[in-house]
């Protein structure tokens, strides 16, 4: 009971000579620690807002902000080991042999910032465009240093790791998406009315871009009808939406013009063969 006594003694002792001897120094490390904090939000945010003032890319402005704030930071933390007169070569060291050892465990995550900074900086496509990717399309709603998030009409958020991104055959239709239909129309129609229909319908349509223009002929003369080609380009956002508005009056359109919309028919033609005499 006395050992142990003894023991809380010293340990006790020991603390209270650490803070006797270290007090000003942690009090002034946190106190450079939390201003130093609060400094370098602010320098991030400023750096943020400056390049948007001057007409610099969104994602491209947070990236910058973000570098700030953290060479602030790095900037902080040393002054504040410093106070116990601590140097940082052994840290920066220690650091490099650790890095050096994990290199191969986190070589994929690397890999998404290395590629993460090409987009940044090389912006392919930025933060509001309609882009298509290994299959997967979306609007680009946030760019990160390890991954693109998209976002689609339904609300459904898409999380692309950045290194299946660069070097991948990448479609940026910027804020639109193309429409590629056909409607088809019978033989006995005029192929000419039907397309002026569809023309005045799409150009009765706000949404619908004039910019490039629609395009609208005849595709293919198929088996049952004539396919009237339409192609079209609308707002990623309401795409579905837009779509089936189209639909919907070329539909009634066509029905108020007396254009008839076909449905596939076959015509079979039965031959009788007259029986032979026995």
């Amino acid at each position: 009971m006395e050992q142990e006594l003894a023991t809380i003694q010293k340990i006790y002792d020991v603390v209270v000579e650490f803070i006797i001897n270290y007090s000003f120094q942690i009090l002034g490390a946190l106190i450079i620690l939390v201003i130093g904090a609060k400094l370098a939000s602010w320098f991030g945010r400023s750096v943020g807002n400056l390049c948007e003032k001057k007409g610099v890319d969104v994602t491209l402005a947070h990236f910058l902000g973000n570098v700030v704030k953290v060479l602030v930071l790095a900037f902080v933390f040393i002054m504040a080991i410093g106070k116990f007169g601590i140097s940082i070569a052994p840290f920066i060291a220690a650091l490099g042999a650790v890095a050096f050892g994990s290199s191969l465990a986190i070589q994929g995550p690397l890999s998404n910032y290395g590629a993460g900074l090409t987009i940044i900086l090389s912006r392919p496509f930025v933060v509001g465009n309609t882009i298509l990717v290994k299959g997967v399309s979306g609007i680009v709603e946030e760019i990160r240093l390890s991954s693109t998030v998209l976002t689609t009409e339904d609300g459904e958020m898409i999380t692309i790791p950045n290194k299946h991104i660069v070097g991948e055959i990448l479609q940026n239709s910027f804020e639109n998406k193309i429409v590629e239909t056909c409607v088809g129309i019978s033989y006995g129609d005029d192929p000419q009315q039907a397309i002026g229909v569809v023309e005045e319908i799409l150009r009765g349509i706000p949404e619908v871009r004039q910019e490039p223009g629609p395009q609208i002929g005849i595709e293919e003369f198929a088996d049952s009808s004539i396919n009237i080609g339409i192609r079209y380009w609308i707002p990623t956002r309401r795409y579905f939406e837009l779509l089936y508005l189209v639909n919907l009056q070329i539909h009634q359109r066509f029905a108020q013009a007396g254009i008839n919309i076909p449905f596939p028919q076959r015509d079979v033609h039965l031959v009788q063969q007259a029986s032979g005499s026995t």
